[in-house]
């Protein structure tokens, strides 16, 4: 790679770092707010190491007539995550008083809107640390959408070019320039936020817990003020947060679709209506399952249900009791949940929707030609034709998280782990989902126990789980770093 293509990366990543400082005064003010004075130290310090990092990159200033390339992006999107992890988990480390390996792990979790926790006495925490965690999520919630819908097409990677489709309208016509769909964005996202504070705090939550549970929920990332997670807080904010997740795992491209006019964007998408009816049926299952293997009143049976499956199915990672306790079919089927994920364009994790569809989709044309063999089978999804490079695309991209997910669990059970911790941790890591399954990592435990390599391996699995795993693998090939 060239060095004035170096000189580019650093000189971005410098920026983020300078805006990851000003970000870290926000916790500052909540704690002058909260008279916590004496933890302002850990934030000080932290800022002025991120900001001269930041000003140290940008200084050597941006090369002229260098345009970064799409092969080039790889390195960007990887190295930005990275960098931007390494020093956000300052402040975790200087006011919790925990080494940095449980620092960094907190907050790639964060970052990558994960959820996994190796915090306990939240309830009593700083509000600082509890404000920077949440704000640690949604940036990395907003984040992950602009890099969904301008970088990951552009590098053959996701699925956001199977709907720039006239079907769910938001093409040329809609949206004319990446940077115009980004403003869009952001205010859709900030209104979903603000929206969710008033909801939350409408529910019976404090206007401190409302904030960091809608920053945390419109994200679906799953950071709770308490160690309880959702359980600490009343009915009301339950549905409160079943909606505001539904409303973070739907594509945000079409919510800008509707907001130019397309009314009917979100309904007519073959994706959203797929995802919608999956939730819809999934809930009314495990509901009726709760409501006749416990003593819960139906409705409670489907408001606890429908909390736990959102909160899995969209890569949330909220706990509303220890589901892993509901029975062998409960457990089973939530594990399966944890590989869902919400649809492209989201903040969600997880495998997407879509690709369950393309390849259903898939399979009944190969049944088709198998019956007709000399027939001509045209393979579309959401008015888009299914051509080779979207198809291995997909099955490139499933094929290598399973091979992740293997990966890591095995080094985990190397560790010493049992199998159950050892999977279904490897799997909410890639998947970005939060809580695994089992007495230490499952909806009553955390990840505080792990010995520091498995949670440097885990954190691994986050970062490529995020950014779509061949994002990051391209980078270990020989013929990336060829001139």
């Amino acid at each position: 790679m060239a060095l004035p293509t170096l000189r580019i990366i650093a000189f971005i990543n410098g920026i983020f770092l300078i805006t990851l400082a000003v970000a870290m005064l926000f916790p500052m003010l909540t704690l002058l707010a909260f008279e916590r004075t004496y933890e302002l130290n850990a934030f000080l310090w932290s800022s002025l190491i991120t900001f001269i990092a930041g000003l140290a990159m940008v200084a050597q200033g941006r090369p002229l007539n260098v345009q970064l390339r799409p092969r080039d992006m790889y390195m960007l999107t990887t190295a930005s995550w990275l960098i931007v992890c390494v020093f956000a988990a300052l402040p975790m480390a200087l006011i919790h008083h925990i080494s940095y390996t449980d620092a960094f792990f907190e907050t790639m979790s964060g970052v990558t809107t994960t959820g996994s926790t190796v915090l306990t006495g939240l309830d009593e925490a700083s509000p600082g640390l509890l404000i920077w965690r949440s704000m640690l999520q949604w940036l990395g919630g907003i984040g992950f959408i602009a890099m969904a819908v301008a970088v990951l097409p552009l590098l053959r990677v996701g699925g956001m070019r199977l709907f720039q489709t006239e079907s769910s309208d938001w093409g040329e016509k809609v949206m004319p320039r990446s940077h115009v769909a980004a403003k869009y964005i952001v205010v859709i996202y900030l209104i979903f936020t603000l929206c969710g504070v008033l909801a939350y705090w409408l529910a019976g939550m404090s206007w401190f817990d409302a904030i960091n549970h809608s920053m945390t929920s419109i994200s679906t990332a799953g950071y709770s003020t308490s160690d309880n997670s959702m359980g600490n807080f009343g009915p009301a904010s339950h549905w409160v947060a079943i909606v505001l997740m539904l409303l973070g795992s739907l594509p945000f491209t079409l919510y800008v679709a509707t907001m130019r006019g397309n009314r009917r964007a979100l309904v007519k998408d073959e994706q959203v209506r797929g995802y919608v009816g999956m939730l819809l049926v999934t809930c009314l299952l495990f509901s009726l399952w709760l409501w006749f293997n416990s003593e819960h009143a139906f409705i409670d049976a489907l408001r606890v249900a429908s909390f736990n499956v959102v909160s899995i199915a969209t890569t949330t990672g909220y706990a509303l009791g220890d589901y892993s306790t509901w029975g062998g079919f409960a457990f089973m089927a939530f594990f399966y949940l944890t590989f869902v994920g919400g649809c492209s364009g989201s903040t969600t994790g997880g495998l997407k929707m879509f690709r369950f569809q393309v390849a259903l989709s898939l399979l009944r044309a190969n049944l088709k030609q198998m019956v007709h063999p000399r027939a001509v089978i045209k393979q579309q999804y959401n008015g888009h034709n299914l051509d080779e490079e979207i198809v291995r695309s997909i099955l490139t991209f499933s094929f290598f998280i399973t091979m992740t997910i293997g990966a890591i669990a095995l080094f985990l059970a190397l560790l010493g782990l049992d199998p159950i911790t050892a999977l279904t941790g490897a799997a909410t890591a890639v998947c970005n989902v939060g809580p695994g399954l089992g007495p230490i990592i499952g909806p009553a435990g955390n990840f505080a126990s792990l010995p520091d390599a498995a949670k440097w391996v885990l954190a691994a699995g986050m970062l490529l789980g995020r950014l779509e795993i061949v994002t990051v693998l391209v980078l270990f090939t020989a013929s990336f770093w060829r001139h």
